[in-house]
């Protein structure tokens, strides 16, 4: 069975990996289809030039956005790079992510801690910047133990430093990824913790947005999780689709590494 992995990412959004060193470890790791998908970027494909070997390398993205007061993220793959939908869309993406870097350390520096906005961008290695690099400051000031921490008490969802207001909205980013002949992805509806009747609605809208897949394997998960996705997929007449959301490696997270895809989901890969 090929080992396909359609979500990953690189240090030019908030991985550890350069573009080429995670081409290069999928290899190691016998990944066959490999997308990366940098948050609301698509500078990593500029990168790789005359790729070697037996891996297929799928154009993809990771737009962040929001649904009804909810951060949900949707994944485009297949994408024409050089189109001017995704152009725009990156364009726009990138300048929110800018306004949004400002306004988290706005928010974290009237909270007393002693951001400093030039080192969170050495961390984000002059690129993106995302909460990830303001938890490993928060890290390095001694404000916080770990990254994990840092988004318990300042970062994640409903925290001082979660802004959502600068995304595009949720149909938007779906056309950006339509219009560049792409396929538009739910990533990894479980990190939601919506109630079933929840995520039921997010698909509704997403699907008359343009939407036609959703991640039924996200990492490691249960075959609990993964047959109750699944059975949305079929009862919404989605496309399943797969990754590991690989970020760096440790021993809970490798390139290709996630649970099984299943036998009775339709897969996204073979419905380009």
């Amino acid at each position: 069975m090929q080992k396909i992995d359609l979500h990953s990412h690189t240090l030019v959004s908030d991985g550890s990996l350069s573009p080429i060193e995670l081409v290069a470890r999928a290899k190691e790791q016998c990944v066959e289809i490999l997308s990366i998908t940098d948050h609301d970027t698509v500078a990593a494909y500029e990168q790789l030039t005359d790729l070697e070997g037996d891996l297929t390398i799928i154009p993809g993205i990771e737009f962040s956005t929001q649904w009804r007061g909810v951060g949900v993220h949707i994944v485009g793959l297949n994408l024409d790079l050089s189109s001017e939908a995704i152009q725009q869309g990156v364009a726009q993406q990138e300048q929110s992510r800018r306004d949004r870097s400002v306004l988290i350390g706005q928010r974290l520096i009237k909270a007393g801690f002693p951001v400093d906005m030039a080192r969170v961008a050495e961390i984000a290695n002059h690129s993106n910047i995302g909460r990830p690099h303001f938890a490993q400051h928060l890290v390095e000031l001694g404000v916080v133990k770990n990254v994990a921490v840092a988004f318990k008490k300042y970062l994640g969802n409903g925290k001082i430093g979660d802004v959502k207001q600068c995304w595009a909205e949720l149909p938007q980013i779906v056309s950006w990824i339509v219009d560049s002949g792409g396929t538009a992805v739910l990533a990894h509806p479980l990190k939601y913790k919506m109630t079933r009747t929840k995520l039921a609605m997010l698909l509704d809208d997403f699907i008359v947005a343009g939407g036609r897949a959703m991640e039924v394997v996200s990492g490691q998960q249960c075959a609990t999780e993964v047959e109750s996705l699944v059975r949305l997929c079929q009862q919404k007449g989605l496309l399943g689709s797969c990754g590991s959301d690989f970020h760096q490696p440790s021993q809970w997270s490798e390139i290709g590494s996630m649970s099984a895809f299943p036998g009775n989901c339709s897969p996204v890969w073979e419905n380009w």
